[in-house]
């Protein structure tokens, strides 16, 4: 996971109030619910001498939230009397929580944030096709493709004198369409560098398509049996499996190449001891963390990403820092290797390293 997205987010110097937010509205007295709901994050933001600026703002956008009905759970960090950022989730979270902290409690957001690979979708006809494209960012391009032929697009019935002749312009009409619906994919998916295409649509239209796409697209090409269009659920629920393989394969190879770089003693460090180190350093390429909502791991942070140390005194005495604070370990790895443009994997519980609670793959060897 690419963190770079959360380098603003550590621009105020805190303390921070995270909030896990649960929305839902599934019954009748479903808003009164929700209410109940914030009013209890409330009050534990109360309870933990939230600055009340701070919880101004995001009172402020739970608030708006609800009225609007905009959705079934949301994820807010401010500081400063500010929200520095918010997100909805499609659905509650998993676990409700409000806390104020040295540095936002990252680490279930980007559990339900989840990997974000690049993707296409396309559903395509014997006249052209639809083409949505979506960036790791988020953001979406919708294109739509008009074939430069239209007539003849049918076959003729079986009988007719000039049968051959209109069967073959129809085929030729259909080849033509689908190299232009294929040339707009391959624009498409180097655009937004989709790592996931889906290619749906008229069977004789997918198969021409396919095989006019760049191989490299191919590649990272599945078909769905659907003649549909762009919006239809099932179709966006085929598109999320696939996602949802992509981010399993990256973990295992993450995982695999951590263990074969931990046997050969070189760029691989496991441990909060080593890992902080190696996080310090700006050594770190990718760093591993497991899923744990409650974990006790603790570690000590300056103003500065980089000042981060297991003890108050390593940071006194090795940094200077003057007034050092004690923080979640996550929170405070997630900043440190965001600063340094280094990425995340999450490992689930029961994932490919069961054991390993906290780890990283280096750039480079100490």
């Amino acid at each position: 996971m690419d963190l770079a997205f959360l380098k603003t987010l550590y621009q105020k110097p805190g303390p921070y109030a995270s909030v896990y937010a649960d929305l839902t509205r599934t019954t009748e007295d479903a808003s009164k619910a929700a209410e109940l709901r914030w009013r209890a994050l409330r009050s534990e933001l109360e309870a933990q001498s939230t600055p009340d600026a701070t919880l101004r703002a995001v009172e402020e956008t739970v608030q708006e939230d609800m009225a609007l009905r905009r959705s079934e759970g949301i994820v807010i960090f401010a500081a400063d009397g500010a929200v520095v950022h918010s997100e909805r989730l499609p659905g509650p979270p998993r676990s409700t929580r409000a806390t104020l902290a040295p540095l936002p409690d990252v680490l279930p957001y980007l559990v339900e944030r989840g990997e974000r690979f690049p993707h296409l979708l396309a559903v395509v006809d014997r006249r052209g096709g639809a083409i949505e494209c979506v960036t790791a960012d988020g953001k979406r391009e919708r294109i739509e493709v008009d074939g430069d032929e239209e007539y003849p697009i049918r076959k003729v019935k079986a009988g007719d004198w000039n049968q051959s002749r209109f069967q073959r312009s129809a085929e030729n009409v259909w080849k033509l369409n689908a190299k232009k619906v294929a040339h707009e994919i391959d624009r498409a998916a180097e655009r937004c560098g989709a790592e996931a295409v889906v290619i749906a649509g008229d069977t004789r239209a997918r198969t021409a398509v396919l095989e006019e796409i760049s191989e490299h697209v191919l590649e990272h090409t599945v078909e769905a049996d659907k003649n549909t269009t762009v919006d239809d659920p099932d179709l966006d629920a085929e598109l999320r499996r696939l996602l949802r393989l992509k981010s399993t394969e990256r973990i295992m190879t993450v995982a695999e190449r951590f263990d074969r770089e931990l046997a050969n003693g070189q760029r691989a460090v496991s441990g909060l001891d080593a890992t902080t180190e190696a996080v310090r350093q700006a050594r770190v390429e990718t760093l591993l963390l497991a899923d744990e909502p409650d974990s006790r791991g603790r570690l000590w942070v300056g103003p500065d990403p980089s000042q981060i140390a297991t003890t108050a005194e390593q940071l006194r005495e090795e940094f200077g820092v003057g007034d050092p604070r004690e923080d979640r370990a996550d929170a405070a790895l997630v900043r440190a290797a965001a600063a340094t443009d280094g990425e995340l994997v999450v490992l689930p519980s029961d994932g490919p390293a069961p054991t390993l609670h906290v780890g990283a793959v280096l750039r480079f060897t100490a």
